[in-house]
Parts: structure tokens; C-alpha cells; sequence
């Protein structure tokens, strides 16, 4: 194999480094090969490339490099010092990508595939794992990647290409995302067991324009919803405590440290009282969100298919 030194190509130390990859990358799987055989006509052989080829891509990468990977005999081969270390280096990197490839091939599998999902928090400990529970009865082997979290923050992942699909309230009107409504949830005022309105059944939320109110952070969906509905209601909520989670928000109710404007928990708690809003309508969207554009694995699709088969009977009853 001929050996010339070119400095016209010889990479800058200070280079930069997505154009040193883009020069180097081509190379790797040949040089590991003539690296591991130590014999260019038999690396040749087993990679089915041309020896000439061959060759000249590892003339040309000791060029690039400006280091002597090789040390020649004819056309048997052995590895120099500097040769060494690179393969060790190459090898690692190589396994990575074929790591990585393997990786993307079994998320994309139609049977054993994984789906990265995110909802809301009040939807975690019932209504989620339901869906889950109903879908793998036909696909029993696909995976799941769980995010929970308030509907903006999952949103942007949606964007960064985190999550594959979200169940969010409000349904997201932005022209970068497919959002599409599946069912409704009714929001009830959770008041301390002792509460002066702990006696009725139904109340009007302008009832309760004096109370101290508990609600989630700015930027949850549900917070941006309670203070629509208490501004319908004529009254702007004075808000004693906010958190990140409903039933924290419920502990601070029974502890009588205000009221609350909070979906049906999953298990009733003790020490408060859930009453229905009859004025003004007390309700919340949910619904379920991708990228526009974004192409869906077969387990992606199949799950998105099925949550769209629920609308309308996607919360338990």
C-alpha cells in the first residue's frame, strides 16, 4: 500500500470538530477492519470493497490525521502506537452507533416498541394507568416511557422530541402541535369538612368569592382555568397557597387553610367536602397532543389510534 504525506490535508488541531467528523467518520469502519485483520487484501475480502479502495482510504486518513496509524509490509499491516490508541477510540465509538442503532430499531419494533408519554399530574394514579392496562391487552409487549408533569412543561418536550404524545387540559391551539379533545372533566369546590358550605350538595362559585383559595402554580393549566372561572363568577380569587400537585392542594383544604377548584380525586380523602358548581360551568377539556409533522413509530401510532378510540369514555366513570 503506498504511503505519501499531503499537509494540504492534514487536519487543524483547532479544527472544528463537526467538520474533523464529517471528514474522519466515512473512514472508521475500514480502518477497524484493516486494524483487525492486519492484512489489507483480507479486510477487503470481508468488507466485499475493492483493495484499492481500501487503501487509499487509509492513506488518506493518516494524511488527515498527519499520524502514522500503520507500519507496512508489503500487504500485511501492523498497528503503531498512535494506530493503537485510535483503534481503541474507534472501536468505542463504532459500538456506540451500533449501540444507538439497535436501540432505535427495538423502539421502533411494531410488537416490542416504546412509546414516550406524558400527562397530568391528577391523571397518574387512575385514569393513566387504565389506558395502559386496556391497550396492552392487544399489544402486551410494547413499552412505555412515563412523564408526568403541567401542560406547558410537556409540551416543550413534545417540541424537543422527549415525548411522542401527551394527555393535557387545555387542549394546545398552536400551529406547531395536532391537539384533539377526548373528554370532559367536571371541577368541583373542595372545602374544609367544617366549612360553612360543608353542608350542601351544590353550590355557585361566587359563593365562595371571600374565601381564601389553593390553588396550583401560574403556568398549570388548571390554575389558568380556576381564574377564568372565578373571574366569570365576578370575583378574583385571593389565593393563600399555591403548589404543584391537587392532592397536596387538598391536604392544605382539610388542614382549613382555604378552598379549592380541583377535578374528582381518585380515592375520596377524608376531612374534606366535594361540592358540584352549578354557575358557572365548571369543567375542563382533556386531550391528547403531538408535533405536527413528526412521523409516529408503529407503537406511537397504534397508541395514538387508540386513545382517539376513546374520546368521550377516556376518564374512568
Amino acid at each position: 500500500m503506498p504511503h505519501q504525506h499531503s499537509s494540504s490535508r492534514r487536519l487543524s488541531p483547532s479544527g472544528d470538530t463537526e467538520d474533523i467528523v464529517a471528514l474522519l467518520a466515512p473512514r472508521l469502519v475500514h480502518f477497524a477492519g484493516v486494524a483487525r485483520t492486519e492484512h489489507v487484501t483480507r479486510a477487503a475480502q470481508e468488507m466485499q470493497v475493492p483493495q484499492s479502495t481500501l487503501s487509499r482510504a487509509m492513506v488518506r486518513l493518516e494524511q488527515d490525521l498527519g499520524v502514522e496509524l500503520f507500519a507496512r509490509r508489503g500487504r500485511t499491516v501492523a498497528l503503531t502506537p498512535a494506530g493503537r490508541t485510535f483503534l481503541g477510540s474507534v472501536e468505542r465509538a463504532l459500538a456506540e452507533i451500533e449501540r444507538a442503532a439497535e436501540e432505535v430499531r427495538a423502539d421502533a419494533d411494531p410488537a416490542t416498541g416504546k412509546v414516550a408519554f406524558g400527562f397530568l399530574h391528577t391523571m397518574g394514579a387512575e385514569t393513566v394507568p387504565g389506558l395502559i392496562q386496556a391497550f396492552r391487552a392487544d399489544h402486551p409487549r410494547v413499552r412505555f416511557s412515563l412523564v408526568q408533569n403541567y401542560g406547558e412543561a410537556m409540551l416543550e418536550k413534545l417540541r424537543a422530541g422527549e415525548l411522542d404524545l401527551c394527555l393535557t387540559s387545555p387542549v394546545p391551539d398552536a400551529p406547531d402541535l395536532v391537539g384533539r379533545r377526548l373528554d370532559e372533566q367536571k371541577l368541583r369546590l373542595v372545602v374544609p369538612a367544617d366549612h360553612r358550605l360543608a353542608a350542601r350538595r351544590r353550590v355557585r362559585l361566587a359563593e365562595a368569592s371571600e374565601e381564601a383559595f389553593v390553588t396550583l402554580e401560574t403556568g398549570y393549566g388548571l390554575r389558568r382555568i380556576t381564574d377564568d372561572l372565578c373571574q366569570e363568577a365576578g370575583f378574583k380569587p385571593r389565593i393563600a397557597f399555591e403548589g404543584e400537585e391537587a392532592e397536596t392542594l387538598r391536604g392544605l383544604v382539610a388542614a382549613g387553610l382555604g378552598v379549592a377548584l380541583l377535578p374528582p380525586p381518585a380515592v375520596a380523602r377524608p376531612g374534606v367536602v366535594e361540592l358540584t358548581v352549578t354557575a358557572p360551568r365548571a369543567a375542563r377539556e382533556i386531550g391528547v397532543a403531538w408535533l405536527d409533522g413528526h412521523p409516529d413509530t408503529p407503537p406511537v401510532a397504534a397508541f395514538k389510534k387508540f386513545l382517539l378510540s376513546r374520546r368521550g369514555n377516556l376518564l374512568p366513570a
